[in-house]
């Protein structure tokens, strides 16, 4: 058995590639989601703010809960520690003898204070300070370094040496209060307040000068406060999601009514124009929608009367048209006669018979069209459907334009290829559309040559008309289908026309399911081309030839320019919708 394709590894830069891809296309998804509903922008701008305003606010909260916390703290600290000042300089005070008579009650003083007054004052302080979670007391002696009197197993390191040389640049009996990590010999180290203080005890029992220190620890300050921390969290994140169901509430009761309107408004613009709005309550919303509705009514009014009007026109036009050929057809015989008997006529009157029978022409020319325009406007006309070869419909057309392509010294470069191109079509109604596009490019071709190409492939069929005339101007492209369309009013028709046969071909292309397009540009020319499906009922979805001539792109390529889809900017000149 043959083995299986091994799958190539990526590279890790194709795999960087490839997930900033994803990323984008993600941020994209979410970005148009976000732009499309205004519900999501209101309740996305609310939580952002209450986010904003409850984080200042708890920073805010949080730092006057610590302030308090620890001033109040510091402020017990301090009138304890001055009342083991006052009872710490009473025992200094006394002589040794009658301090050696109280009762000594060591507590946790360290060994070697004995019954002296400064181990009596330690055991003192002992006793008021209890357990070490309320605090801690330190007297050292700034004579005697290393030597200290503590009442719990507190570690000398919780005094800095930096704050010691602060505390001798003060004088005995300031405090010095500082926050610093408290440490205990075989414990966890915990945040505190240390006060300090220097007693100075000339005179007394001891004649030396003692540094007294409070050492405060905070470590149930810093539980409460940690414990207040979170609250104030959980708090402001239900706070947040409260606001962000609110704002999602009170903007749905916004933002469905408008959904509503909107939704109506593209069944109105679809054409249901008995679409309408419920109206409820009195406020803002209601008189919106009472305005649409009423807006609504008379559009629909305003439609049906252009509708009737229309209506009244096209079946005018359609009996002025019907019942002007029977006159028509008694002139035609009398002018036919006279025609054929201008020979024996003088010439002024041999003059005048041509040229009724000429403008006779032209009128039953504008009957045909008019009569063919009514058929479409009643939904009458249809398709006289058979398979035949695009390129004889061609022949035949240049063929009927080959006369007035000599009256104009114009040639005709037929590009033509070489295998039949089969489709199903109204031969007659395509060879009119045909002639159409001849006899617009011959008119405006200036003399120049008009190419014609034919193209097809699997679903569809295309024939081109290229013209080297004036172009079109912007927007040209597709005001050229209009009925009695001219691009310069003031510029008299060569060749007769009604000014409908444009307007008739697009009506025969739409007919066939197909395309009738128009390219024009300043100096190059213009190019119609005809797409038709190969079956007939087939959707369209494409052309086998491109809109814009292939030699205009290469050149606007070469120059560095961008090509326009359709019609660009023509400085003069026009076309007729002949």
């Amino acid at each position: 058995m043959p083995s299986a394709p091994k799958r190539r590894r990526r590279t890790p830069r194709q795999l960087l590639r490839g997930v900033r891809r994803r990323t984008r296309r993600a941020a994209g998804r979410v970005r148009r989601i976000f732009w499309r509903s205004l519900q999501l922008r209101v309740v996305t701008s609310t939580m952002v703010i209450s986010i904003v305003v409850v984080a200042v606010l708890g920073v805010f909260l949080m730092q006057q809960i610590v302030s308090a916390t620890l001033e109040n703290r510091e402020r017990a600290a301090k009138s304890e520690a001055q009342a083991d000042r006052n009872a710490v300089l009473g025992y200094l005070s006394q002589p040794a003898a009658e301090a050696a008579k109280q009762p000594a009650d060591a507590g946790q003083v360290l060994p070697g204070a004995g019954d002296t007054p400064l181990g009596q004052a330690t055991a003192a302080l002992a006793r008021r300070a209890g357990s070490a979670s309320r605090y801690s007391v330190i007297i050292r002696n700034e004579t005697r370094p290393g030597e200290f009197y503590g009442t719990t197993d507190i570690d000398p390191r919780s005094i800095p040496a930096r704050q010691r040389e602060e505390l001798f640049k003060k004088e005995p009996g300031e405090e010095s209060t500082w926050y610093t990590p408290l440490h205990y010999v075989g414990q966890k180290t915990v945040p505190g307040i240390v006060i300090g203080t220097r007693l100075d005890t000339s005179g007394t029992a001891l004649d030396s000068s003692y540094e007294i220190y409070h050492l405060v620890p905070l470590e149930r300050e810093e539980l409460i406060l940690a414990s207040v921390q979170r609250m104030l969290v959980l708090v402001g994140a239900g706070l947040v999601l409260l606001l962000a169901a609110i704002a999602s509430l009170v903007t749905r009761q916004v933002v469905t009514p408008v959904r509503l309107a909107r939704q109506a408004a593209e069944r109105l613009a679809a054409g249901r124009l008995d679409e309408r709005l419920k109206v409820r309550g009195e406020d803002d919303l209601a008189r919106l929608a009472a305005s649409f509705n009423e807006m609504a009514a008379n559009l629909a009014l305003k439609i049906h009367q252009l509708e009737e009007l229309s209506q009244v026109q096209r079946q005018f036009v359609s009996d002025v048209s019907h019942e002007l050929r029977t006159p028509l057809t008694t002139v035609r015989m009398a002018a036919d006669l006279l025609f054929d008997a201008r020979e024996d006529f003088d010439p002024m009157a041999a003059r005048s018979a041509e040229l009724m029978q000429n403008q006779l022409n032209r009128f039953e020319e504008m009957l045909a069209d008019l009569l063919e325009i009514s058929r479409y406007d009643a939904g009458a006309a249809d398709l006289d459907v058979d398979s035949v070869d695009v390129r004889d419909v061609v022949l035949r057309a240049v063929a009927d334009s080959e006369a007035l392509a000599e009256r104009h010294s114009t040639r005709f470069d037929l590009r033509l290829p070489g295998e039949p191109c089969m489709a199903e079509m109204d031969s007659r109604r395509v060879e009119r559309i045909l002639r159409n596009l001849l006899f617009n490019a011959i008119e405006h071709g200036e003399g120049r040559d008009v190419v014609v190409s034919v193209a097809a492939d699997r679903d569809a069929v295309a024939v081109a008309v290229r013209d080297h005339g004036v172009g079109l101007k912007a927007g040209e492209e597709n005001m050229v289908f209009d009925r009695f369309w001219r691009a310069d009013p003031s510029r008299a028709r060569t060749i007769g026309g009604t000014g409908l046969g444009l307007a008739i071909s697009r009506e025969d292309a739409i007919l066939h399911g197909g395309w009738l397009q128009a390219w024009g540009a300043h100096g190059e020319g213009s190019q119609f081309r005809l797409s038709l499906p190969r079956v007939a009922g087939a959707v369209l979805r494409g052309s086998p030839l491109p809109l814009v001539p292939p030699e205009v792109e290469m050149r606007r390529t070469w120059r560095g320019q961008m090509t326009p889809v359709l019609s660009p900017a023509a400085a003069d000149g026009g076309r007729d919708a002949d």
